[in-house]
């Protein structure tokens, strides 16, 4: 009697080991969209949780390396996929792009993703996330498939970027002048907006990383972006969201930066005043400036945990 109770007792244990490890989700692998192979990464804590796709910021900037930076709480609570877009990380390594880069490529590719995740996961909605560029693909999701999205978490989004540039641009201008720098006040008096190439998009950028303390990025790498992504860029810039979404029909919450002059704040914020929602929330990170994910990802985590409790 009293092994056939410590086999049983053997056996549950062993049954409750395997349900806690099977509960736990980390899988790579690629999927076909948009014709081509992408590569995902999958992580949960939960069986059945609510899905969570995050979209990164660039355009062709993966995060798969750093998004458990910003993403490891949100892993007990979502299902998070995070993506390599197509011309990204291991999606790039796997296949190169099967036709020209253009907006609604990138727009159908996420949709695509979308239908997948829903099927798979026996959803009739996802949660969205996104950084940057990423925030705006969510933001145009969220205005364009409702139907499809049961939060938008927008994080730094470009709202109107070209507004977005020159606002910025006025606001270097004055940090140049202010700081009596005649390289900086000579170089960005040649910047156009919009940006007429790679070189006038690294001076801005570097100008600005200069004075909001933060590392530039080299030329060579801005020049090998701007062959692939600055027409994508330029025409996702072209977009104010405030003029063609002034209504979306599903939850959108805002996280900007109080010193993110990249995707500028006062932009998000006349936004979110204009904005007809079924929520409509914006949340500032005073800290902060564009990468608000990695400078304050604690308190990033538990306000969108927060907002899934309520």
């Amino acid at each position: 009697m009293f092994k056939k109770l410590a086999l049983i007792w053997i056996l549950l244990v062993a049954f409750l080991q395997t349900r806690i490890t099977f509960a736990k989700t980390n899988i790579q692998h690629s999927i076909k969209i948009g014709g081509i192979q992408q590569w995902i990464q999958i992580k949960g804590e939960k069986d059945h949780a609510p899905v969570l796709l995050f979209l990164h910021g660039g355009p062709g900037n993966s995060a798969m390396g750093y998004a458990h930076k910003f993403t490891n709480e949100l892993q007990k609570h979502f299902t998070v996929v995070l993506w390599d877009q197509r011309e990204t990380g291991k999606t790039l390594e796997l296949n190169a792009t099967n036709q020209p880069l253009s907006l609604s490529l990138m727009e159908s590719d996420v949709k695509e993703m979308m239908d997948y995740l829903c099927a798979r996961f026996l959803k009739e909605k996802v949660y969205l996330m996104g950084h940057s560029w990423g925030g705006f693909l969510a933001l145009r999701m969220a205005a364009l498939h409702p139907e499809k999205v049961e939060a938008c978490f927008a994080i730094s989004p470009m709202i109107a970027q070209f507004e977005s540039e020159r606002l910025s641009l006025v606001w270097l201008r004055e940090q140049a002048k202010n700081s009596n720098n005649k390289k900086a006040e000579f170089e960005l008096a040649n910047v156009k907006m919009p940006f007429q190439n790679a070189h006038q998009i690294y001076i801005h950028r570097y100008w600005l990383a200069h004075f909001s303390k933060n590392k530039p990025v080299p030329l060579a790498f801005v020049e090998r972006w701007a062959v692939s992504w600055l027409s994508v860029f330029k025409e996702a810039s072209a977009i104010d969201f405030r003029l063609v979404s002034p209504t979306i029909d599903c939850p959108v919450f805002f996280f900007i930066g109080q010193n993110d002059y990249q995707t500028h704040f006062s932009l998000a914020k006349d936004y979110h005043h204009q904005l007809k929602a079924k929520k409509n929330e914006l949340f500032w990170f005073n800290n902060s400036g564009h990468n608000l994910n990695l400078t304050e990802p604690k308190e990033l985590q538990r306000i969108i945990v927060s907002l899934l409790k309520s």
